[in-house]
Formats: C-alpha cells, sequence, structure tokens
C-alpha cells in the first residue's frame, strides 16, 4: 500500500468524528480521512443507521472503526470532522481542539478558527476519495466498497440534482480499485424492519398536503412504536418514493421529543429552512432537527406555519412566455408566411381568424418549408397548418406544459388570458423556453438580491423615483425593467448613470400616467413606441411628497430622509420608457428592422449576454433578476460572448462593441466569439463609415483608448475598416500625455465636450502618412471641419520638429494664429520634447491674447480712411507690441506716426 500524508497536524491523539444517525456518506467519509491520516482514530456515532449498522455487523474486521463503548479516555487536542460541522465533546477532549472540517454542505460556516475544506458536491466520502487518488492510495474491495456506498447513498445512486460530475469520478475510480455493486445494492435497499414498518404506516395514514407558492409539500407525523431504535431517514425515503412530493415534512414523536426529518426533490423547497425554525440544520434537499420537550401535536402547525418562507414560488408558464405574439390569419398564402418566416425567424406561428380572435391551428416552419418544396407557395396556410387549439394560461405549472407538447406535438403553446373562453393568444411558449428552463446547468453565482443593490447604489431621490415608477407601472399591469449595461454595472458595483427602463407593453401609456400623477412633460413617438419624461423640480417634489408610507407587493417602503433640496440635487433631466422589441435583418450588414415584442426576445437582440441581464421592476417583482441567456454566469467569469453564430453577421459593427467592453472591463473575448470576429471581418466593407466612426468615437471617449485601440489592431479590424489604419507604439506615447496636459488648469479653458474625441483621433491618424489620413477619414465620412483640423495637426508633426527657438513673438504669432486651438492643442503633444511645444505654450498662454490700444477707430478717428492699410498698420503695431518694442498706447502712437511718415 503507498504511503500516507497526514491532512494536518500531527498531534498527540488525532480523532475522526462524524455526526450522530450516521449514514454511508458519514462513515464512508470517516474511512476516507483514516487512509489519508494514519494516526487518527475512527470513533462511532452513538447512532448508526439500520443499514450502515448491518454492513459494519458484517464486515467489521475489514475495518478499524471504534465504538463509543469500547472508547477509553484518552488526552485529545485534535479532531478532523467530515460530513458536519457540529460535534459532541469526548472524553479526554481539550476544551479547544483544533478543528478541521471536510463537509459538502455549503450553507454551513464552521467557526472561524477551525480549517475547513467544504465544496459543493453531492457526497462527503468525494472531497477524499479524490485526495486519495491523488495521493495514490490503494483500496481494498471492502474499502472501495464502503466508499461507493457514501457516495451512492447521498447522490441517489447519481441521480440528484446535487450530484455533479466529481461524484461521478469518484465512483467510477472507487469501481476500478474494486468496490463490488452486489453489496452496495443489497445495503442500499434494505427492507423496512417491523418497527419501521408499523411506524411507515402510520406516517402514510397521516399524510397532509399543502400547496405552497405551487409547490407541493407533504407534512405528516405520526409516534414511533415503543422501544423505537431505527433510523427515520429510509421510512422518510420510502414516502418520498411513493408521494413524490416536490417537500416532505416527517415528524416522529420519540417519548418527549419529536424528530423532524425533512427531504425535497427541488431547489425551490428548502427543507433546511424548516429545520432551522427548530433548531436543526442540513441542506435545501436534506435537514433534520430534534425538538426537545415537545408534543407531535404543538409542532405539527408550527411546521406547516413555517412552509412558506422556505418554498419558492413554482415556475408558471408567465415566468417562461414570450409577451405578445406574430399571429397569421388561416387566408395568408404560403408564400407570404415564408417571407414572414425569413424576416422574423419565429418557429411556430399560431393562425388566428379576424376579428373574432379564434385560434384554429399552428403554422410551422417544417410546414412552409414542405410546402414550398412540392410547389404549394399559393395555397392558403390553413392547408397545411397544424389544426386544433392547444393552449395555456399564465399560471399553468410547466408540468403542463410539457404534457401538452408531447400528447398534441407542438412546439409551440399559445399562451391566453387567465380568464374567460377567448383562444386569442397573448403570448407563446416555446419548447426551447422550457428545455432552457428543464436542463439549464446549475449556475455557479449566487443569487443576488437586485432590490437591495438598487436600495444600496442609488441616491435616495432616485430609489423614490423608481418606487413611484414601478407603483404606476403594477396598477397599470405593465411589466417594467432596468435592462442592459445598466444592470451589467449594477452587477459589477457601478452606479448607473441614468434610469431609461423598457416597458412590456405600452411605454406611451406608461408616461402619460406618470406625467398625469406627478406632472412634468411627456414626448412620445407612437411609430416607435417610446416615451421620454421630462422631469422638473416641480415632477421629484411631488414623487418625494406621496405618502409617507407605501405597499408594494410585500414591501413596506418608507420616503427617504434628504439632506438637499431637489433644486439642488444632480438629478437627470429626463426618463426613457421603450416599449420592449425585436428586431430583425433582412440582409446582412443592414440596419435592423424593428418591431414590439417581449422582455425576452427584447433581451435576444443584444450584443453579448453580458448586456442581455434584465431587473424587474414593478410592483411585487421589484428587484426580480432575469437571465435568460447566461449572462451573469459570464459576468462572473470575465467573458464577453455572442449570443448567435451570426451576431457579427447582422451587425459587425458589434465587433468594435466586444472590443470596447473587453478592455473597459478587463473581461476576455471568449474564443468562439473570437472566430466569429475573424470570420466577419470582411463584412465591415458593407458598413457606413458614419456606424464605423461612431463606434470609434465610443472607443476614443473610453478612460484608457489606448487599449481597445491596440486590441483592435491585433484582431485585424483596423486593416479591415481602411488598409493602413493600423496602431503604432508611438501612438500610445502620445495618449498617456494627453491626462497630464488635460489636468492643467492653464489647459482647462481649451477643453471642450468634444476635446477628447477629437484629441485621440488625431494624435492617432497625425503618426500615420497623410495618404491614409484622407483615405480614412473619407471612409469614415468624417465632417470637413475636422478633416482640415486633423490633416493640419499631421503638417504640424511634419514640419515643426525643426522650428527654431529664435522665433520672434511676432513670427509665433503670426506662424500660429491661422490654427484653430485644438489643433494646437494637439501639435503640443506631439511635439513634446521639441522647441515647438514651448512656443505652442507660449503662444496659448501669452501671446494669443496680446491686443494694441490702437485700434481700427483710433485710426478713423485721424482722418484715415479705412482700406487695407488699416490691418497693414494693426499687424506693424502688434508685432512692435509683441517683441517688446512698445508697451504703452503712447509708444504704439509714436510707432504709427513714424510708420505714416516713412
Amino acid at each position: 500500500m503507498s504511503p500516507c500524508r497526514p491532512l494536518h497536524y500531527n498531534t498527540l491523539m488525532r480523532l475522526i468524528l462524524s455526526h450522530e444517525n450516521a449514514d454511508f456518506d458519514a462513515v464512508a467519509s470517516q474511512l476516507a480521512a483514516s487512509k489519508l491520516t494514519p494516526d487518527g482514530t475512527m470513533l462511532l456515532a452513538r447512532r448508526l443507521n439500520r443499514n450502515v449498522e448491518q454492513f459494519l455487523t458484517l464486515y467489521w474486521d475489514a475495518f478499524h472503526f471504534v465504538r463509543p463503548s469500547d472508547w477509553r479516555k484518552q488526552r485529545v487536542n485534535e479532531v478532523l470532522l467530515v460530513d458536519t460541522q457540529s460535534f459532541n465533546s469526548v472524553r479526554g477532549m481539550v476544551n479547544q481542539p483544533k478543528v478541521h472540517v471536510v463537509d459538502h454542505h455549503t450553507h454551513e460556516a464552521p467557526p472561524a478558527e477551525w480549517t475547513a475544506q467544504v465544496e459543493a458536491v453531492g457526497a462527503t466520502t468525494t472531497l477524499l476519495v479524490e485526495r486519495l487518488k491523488t495521493q495514490g492510495v490503494s483500496l481494498s474491495p471492502e474499502e472501495a466498497t464502503l466508499l461507493l456506498l457514501g457516495v451512492y447513498e447521498d447522490t441517489g445512486t447519481l441521480t440528484y440534482d446535487t450530484t455533479t460530475p466529481r461524484d461521478a469520478a469518484a465512483a467510477a475510480w472507487l469501481l476500478e480499485e474494486g468496490a463490488i455493486l452486489a453489496v452496495v445494492r443489497r445495503f442500499l435497499n434494505i427492507p423496512l424492519s417491523a418497527a419501521q414498518q408499523k411506524l411507515y404506516d402510520a406516517l402514510h395514514a397521516a399524510v397532509t398536503w399543502h400547496e405552497v407558492q405551487g409547490q407541493s409539500v407533504v407534512v405528516t407525523g405520526a409516534s414511533a412504536p415503543d422501544n423505537f431504535t431505527d433510523e427515520i431517514a429510509s421510512i422518510t425515503h420510502r414516502l418520498r418514493e411513493s408521494l413524490q412530493p416536490s417537500g416532505l415534512i416527517v415528524l416522529v414523536q420519540l417519548e418527549r421529543d419529536v424528530q423532524l426529518v425533512a427531504r425535497s426533490t427541488t431547489d425551490a423547497v428548502d427543507v433546511a429552512a424548516v429545520a432551522r425554525t427548530f433548531g436543526g440544520g442540513g441542506h435545501s434537499r436534506a435537514a433534520a432537527a430534534r425538538v426537545k420537550d415537545r408534543q407531535l401535536e404543538a409542532v405539527l402547525p408550527e411546521v406547516v406555519a413555517a412552509l412558506p418562507q422556505a418554498v419558492e414560488p413554482l415556475v408558471r408558464v408567465a415566468d417562461l412566455m414570450s409577451h405578445g405574439v406574430q399571429t397569421v390569419p388561416p387566408e395568408m398564402l404560403v408564400r407570404e408566411a415564408a417571407v414572414l418566416m425569413q424576416r422574423l425567424g419565429y418557429e411556430g406561428y399560431p393562425v388566428v381568424t379576424e376579428p373574432a380572435g379564434e385560434l384554429v391551428g399552428l403554422l410551422t416552419r417544417r410546414g412552409v418549408d414542405r410546402a414550398m418544396s412540392h410547389a404549394m407557395a399559393d395555397v392558403p396556410v390553413e392547408r397545411i397548418m397544424r389544426k386544433g387549439s392547444v393552449t395555456v394560461r399564465p399560471s399553468d405549472a410547466i408540468d403542463t406544459v410539457q404534457q401538452k407538447m408531447l400528447s398534441a406535438n407542438w412546439g409551440q403553446l399559445p399562451v391566453v388570458a387567465e380568464e374567460g373562453h377567448s383562444t386569442r393568444p397573448i403570448g407563446i411558449v416555446t419548447r426551447t423556453d422550457l428545455l432552457n428552463h428543464l436542463f439549464q446547468p446549475p449556475s455557479k453565482t449566487a443569487t443576488i438580491n437586485m432590490r437591495q443593490r438598487l436600495l444600496e447604489m442609488l441616491p435616495p431621490v432616485l430609489w423614490q423615483m423608481v418606487l413611484a415608477i414601478s407603483e404606476t407601472a403594477d396598477q397599470l399591469d405593465l411589466p417594467l425593467y432596468f435592462v442592459g449595461g445598466l444592470v451589467r454595472d449594477l452587477l459589477l458595483g457601478k452606479p448607473p448613470t441614468d434610469l431609461d427602463m423598457v416597458v412590456e407593453g405600452d411605454a406611451i401609456r406608461l408616461g402619460k400616467m406618470l406625467a398625469q400623477r406627478f406632472g412634468g412633460e411627456i414626448r412620445s413617438h407612437k411609430r416607435f413606441g417610446t416615451a421620454k419624461w421630462l422631469l422638473d423640480v416641480g415632477v421629484w417634489t411631488a414623487v418625494l411628497q406621496r405618502d409617507r408610507k407605501k405597499e408594494i407587493g410585500d414591501w413596506r417602503l418608507e420616503t427617504a430622509n434628504l439632506q438637499s433640496p431637489v433644486s439642488s440635487l444632480q438629478l437627470p433631466p429626463a426618463i426613457d420608457f421603450v416599449t420592449a422589441r425585436t428586431e430583425f435583418y433582412t440582409e446582412p450588414t443592414a440596419l435592423p428592422e424593428v418591431a414590439h415584442g417581449s422582455i425576452k426576445l427584447d433581451l435576444h437582440r443584444r450584443d453579448f449576454a453580458i448586456n442581455t441581464l434584465a431587473v424587474r421592476l414593478d410592483g411585487a417583482f421589484l428587484g426580480q433578476l432575469l437571465d435568460f441567456y447566461g449572462g451573469q454566469q459570464d459576468l462572473a467569469d470575465g467573458v464577453i460572448r455572442v449570443l448567435h453564430s451570426l451576431s457579427f453577421v447582422d451587425d459587425p459593427t458589434r465587433i468594435l462593441r466586444a472590443v470596447r467592453l473587453e478592455q473597459r472591463l478587463k473581461f476576455h473575448i471568449e474564443p468562439r466569439t473570437l472566430e466569429l470576429i475573424e470570420e466577419a471581418l470582411p463584412l465591415l466593407d458593407r458598413v457606413s463609415g458614419a456606424r464605423i466612426r461612431h463606434e470609434i468615437e465610443l472607443t476614443l471617449q473610453e478612460a484608457d483608448p489606448t487599449a481597445p485601440l491596440a486590441r483592435l489592431a491585433a484582431l485585424d479590424v483596423l486593416a479591415h475598416i481602411w488598409d493602413g489604419l493600423v496602431w503604432l507604439p508611438e501612438t500610445a506615447v502620445f495618449f498617456q500625455r494627453v491626462p497630464q496636459f488635460w489636468q492643467s488648469a492653464a489647459w482647462q479653458a481649451w477643453l471642450t465636450e468634444e476635446s477628447p474625441v477629437f484629441t485621440y483621433f488625431a494624435l492617432w491618424l497625425a503618426a500615420l502618412p497623410e495618404a491614409v489620413q484622407r483615405g480614412a477619414m473619407k471612409r469614415l465620412r468624417v465632417r470637413k471641419a475636422t478633416k482640415t483640423d486633423v490633416l493640419a495637426c499631421g503638417r504640424l508633426r511634419r514640419e515643426w520638429v525643426t522650428l527654431p527657438t529664435t522665433l520672434k513673438p511676432s513670427e509665433v504669432v503670426q506662424l500660429m494664429r491661422p490654427f484653430p486651438v485644438r489643433v494646437l492643442l494637439v501639435g503640443r503633444i506631439l511635439l513634446e520634447g521639441r522647441p515647438a511645444a514651448d512656443l505652442i505654450e507660449r503662444y496659448l498662454q501669452e501671446w494669443r491674447g496680446v491686443k494694441t490700444a490702437v485700434t481700427g477707430d483710433t485710426l478713423k478717428k485721424m482722418g484715415l480712411k479705412p482700406g487695407p492699410q488699416f490691418g497693414v498698420l494693426l499687424e506693424k503695431l502688434l508685432a512692435a507690441r509683441l517683441d517688446g518694442h512698445v508697451t504703452t498706447q503712447a509708444e504704439e502712437l509714436a510707432l504709427l506716426d513714424e510708420l505714416l511718415s516713412a
């Protein structure tokens, strides 16, 4: 056998302990820990599950367990604790022993002074088996079998939802080590004892069903037979197998105490929350508690009362459906339907009669494709549709959707109104929606309370505005959302800069209601379904003067205590409301056509998964995070990922956005998205220059545009925009100089809102040949004034490098006066370290503002007639003042006399 090394400390006595009512995962973990810690003593729990007791009775000699009755007092100063995070002291243990925990119950937090390995796998045995395998520890068939029992029992033979690939890998290795499956089967499925069967019958007879948040939970209780010593967990398992509830709470009266054992089949029913109510613990799908000195009749109603806090609402059709649905009339021709499908891309369309709105069938893409191939283009779709009226309602459970899809073989089910008998669809739920829900891999990210995040990150006044809009949307039954970059930034800990919202329904209606209630002006565009709510001090005051306390769903809200009057706060001047929409591209690189749609479709049209997150805001849903496309996981992984393989084909400018986001967030573009970028580069030729320029301008507004431009060059994007458009190392040096100049107080007066974009753009192009500058700016449709100034910057860089230091101030003014200030600012950066840079600095700070005391009016009063001579005389006077030859008006007049008499 390979040598083993200790897990932790070298001590006089180390005990390996687990929990009472020990199952196979507990004792198997003890065995695995002892293989890793040869000097550790495995002290069994006082109570073992019956199948564990029977196994150890048969195979006792194969192991070195110590029963509590055989324990002799010894000095114990270290404990290795497995499959639990609490233990009872034993004789000889010091007051504060060193404790190391190995456990898979991640919801618990061990004391800070303990060391721990707590990871979310199906069984604690798995964690220790991984170490055995890594360290090359060999096992006997009996040892491998016990460890496999530990893995299999806690994972339901690798079928529970808590099972991970690591559990499967551990089981595979144990089989390689000689685990005997026949023995595993025997001890995982032992029959109930007579006492257990009697208790099972009593519990089964006492079953009560409770519908909680749409989940079925069974609560049952009974008194144990006299002298009952068997475990209750196996009875609970049999009841769960028989009844198939989402959650099961079993209560058993054991003399003066009540034992609670709870199991669930879904994370939506957190049985540990029920157990914790009574001082117990466990994890969301398996928990227990010992209720001391209580009677069953008193505990039962308390358990039922605790259920609502332990159960999340069942996922229903309303949670998966897309609101708003594209329908077709039965008389539409197949060829017309084919064009519609090509444009919108959906797989199924309810067929609805008008004006009655009666659902008569479902038209599928497959049916249309087959009809077109059989020369049936001019046949009405009612001839090829799937006839019938198979529908669901928003409150229906997902099981209902699954059953109807299977029985009717419809991949899309129209959703009809909750009340009444109308079959007019109000939405649709698809097979893809169902599969995404059923087979979505478990997220590695924690559930985030976005309501609390909003409360923490929004200023109190803006939070009150959100609450006011939330109330109003709820009253109008309009789902309301924050979407996209705002939600992304919130999750990254960045406060939002605006409050723009998406409405699933009529955004204009919401805007008008808000204006009616709080004031302000609404500017709407019916064609696009948008409304801009213009806000003034009166609106904000009205929002803050709502009733002192408001109820929104289950949340108790109070108006914030403001420290400043509204008029002094930096508040957004308007809030935009946009109706949720979908879009489709008639051809690659074309601008999209837009149609109203659901929030899911609205999010699907977005560029990257990290921008597809939404936070619902209306009423009781305030703070609900929607993540249909894995955006939260991509945020956690730092990944930029497109939603589909034609994303860059639809809009190649997304390439520039991908790079911009990657560099701003310090993320990385995932490999498949990089491949798609490379494939789509030639399509940039088909995008208008103005659209590309807009993306470049946004890039130049980044805090550090150097990184994204360098990345665009590395990905060959710049070369596909214009041949010769490159990124040079010296340009990076120019960019690095910009912030230090902008921070100078003397330069602040020259800066405008457009300065960053022009400055960086000019610095970038100035380093390139003039032919490339001209070509690139023509391709980007740069405005004439900007083009002229950028070319001037290039000339300054080329021609002023050798500018002598001996120039007189008047000569400098004569040279620099024709150039706009922004050109000279760029030139100052380009020529840093050259004499010209200092001359530009002095021109802007000293000489540019110098004026003569003598003016044109002075010359007129002297009897001179206006004409070209005026300019010549004034220019000579200015040169003399700049060069220090005259300093007063009198000296200017004397010089003027000389000039006139010459």
